[in-house]
């Protein structure tokens, strides 16, 4: 019988997607993990991989075609041996049949008690194919609490790459308020109907990063800790570190630095090491930072796992690596979803300090100002000229508390100001 191949979930948070381009026509023959389509989300264009074998039937969505809803049907594989006849066979088939109403029918008596709900799949099996049983079994995951995209629900490898222990507790937490909504798109309109203008649509990046930020806004309870860091110490063992790293070809930045004193500083407190899963918190054993990476219309976090256990060379060419990507929308969800903590850097565009707002379920976010020369004042009293950075350190205070949280801020300004410890 014909299968459907519908519209695939590739992330946990997407609803809809365009089909950006086929990379297969019909009439061809395919088999599970072929290549079938680039599917375009809020984030990045992903290959979308085939699940079954057999022939491309038909093609119901033209490639092109934007907002497309997950679990539209976007294709019909046939099976060896059917035709496009057949596809029209289980159309007719699967159509709703129409239903005459009696014409003097008492009307049916107010149900005084809610209908049951459903019943749930229970003891029932789940449907993955090979390669996300495998992935599953790799990430200890249960398959009976991912949501399947594939066809009739089955589960695939990009369902098993956008799972997360925070999604795995979603259902049990209480649901989000509603947003507060600012003035209409007519009140707006109107307001500024007299003065030119130009109208820009929201792309899907946008559209998430509007809705996730308002809501983390609303709805995170964030508290501001602020310090001061000499950079003195850490410029100049950076300059003879970069020296004798020439010869290899590598380069480390401040940045650099910050993501490994960061990540350290996780391992010295690990009580802040840490996320918020609504009704309860996730403490983690090592270090997934994330780093906020500006591109064209939007950002990226890229996660490095392990930081606490990579050295600064590894650390600057994975950085590197992903924040390439990043601008090309190249990441694969697995590679910008989780972390427990954030980095945002302005720095380089000269901002001196700032705040940034956690990007849930983060406990916390590092926002990063540039290095200025500023006077200092010894511990003898005497004065001097050196580097200062300043840094604010938003923190969820559900996971978070203001002791906790300025434990975790010494501890990276201590990291940064002894750089050498840090390659201990």
């Amino acid at each position: 019988m014909p299968t459907e191949i519908l519209m695939p979930a590739l992330s946990p948070t997407m609803e809809e997607g365009t089909l950006a381009k086929w990379l297969v026509k019909e009439g061809d023959s395919v088999s599970s993990g072929d290549l079938l389509a680039e599917i375009e989300t809020d984030k990045a264009t992903m290959e979308f991989e085939a699940v079954d074998e057999g022939i491309i039937g038909k093609i119901l969505i033209t490639e092109g075609s934007e907002g497309v809803k997950v679990n539209t049907a976007i294709a019909v594989l046939l099976e060896d041996g059917e035709t496009a006849r057949d596809i029209d066979t289980a159309a007719a088939k699967t159509a709703p049949a129409a239903v005459e109403t009696p014409k003097e029918e008492a009307p049916a008596p107010a149900a005084s008690h809610p209908a049951p709900a459903a019943p749930q799949k229970s003891g029932t099996r789940v449907f993955a194919t090979p390669l996300a049983r495998r992935i599953a079994a790799d990430k200890g995951l249960d398959l009976a609490q991912i949501t399947g995209s594939g066809p009739h629900g089955r589960i695939v490898k990009a369902d098993i790459n956008g799972a997360s222990a925070a999604a795995a507790v979603k259902s049990s937490a209480s649901p989000s308020p509603a947003l507060a909504a600012g003035p209409s798109t007519d009140a707006v309109l109107k307001t500024y109907a007299d003065r030119p203008h130009e109208e820009v649509a929201l792309d899907g990046m946008r559209k998430t990063i509007a809705a996730r930020l308002t809501e983390a806004k609303q709805s995170v309870p964030h508290f501001y800790l602020r310090r001061d860091i000499n950079l003195d110490a850490l410029m100049s063992f950076r300059k003879e570190l970069n020296a004798g790293l020439e010869p290899r070809g590598i380069k480390l930045s401040v940045n650099d630095f910050i993501i490994k004193a960061c990540a350290l500083a996780l391992q010295q407190v690990p009580a802040a090491n840490a996320v918020w899963a609504g009704d309860r918190t996730l403490q983690f054993e090592h270090s997934d930072v994330a780093v906020a990476v500006a591109i064209e219309g939007g950002l990226f976090t890229p996660v490095l796992q392990d930081a606490d256990t990579k050295s600064l060379s590894a650390l600057s060419a994975e950085m590197k690596d992903l924040a390439s990507r990043a601008r090309d929308r190249k990441l694969a969800p697995h590679e910008y979803q989780g972390g427990s903590f954030a980095i945002s850097n302005l720095g380089m565009f000269g901002i001196d300090n700032f705040d940034a707002i956690i990007n849930p379920p983060h406990a916390a976010i590092l926002a990063v100002g540039a290095g200025v020369k500023k006077p200092i004042v010894g511990a003898d009293g005497a004065l001097s000229v050196g580097t200062v950075m300043s840094v604010t350190l938003s923190v969820d205070h559900r996971v978070i508390d203001g002791a906790l949280g300025a434990e975790l801020l010494n501890a990276i300004k201590a990291n940064l100001e002894a750089p050498m410890a840090m390659l201990a």
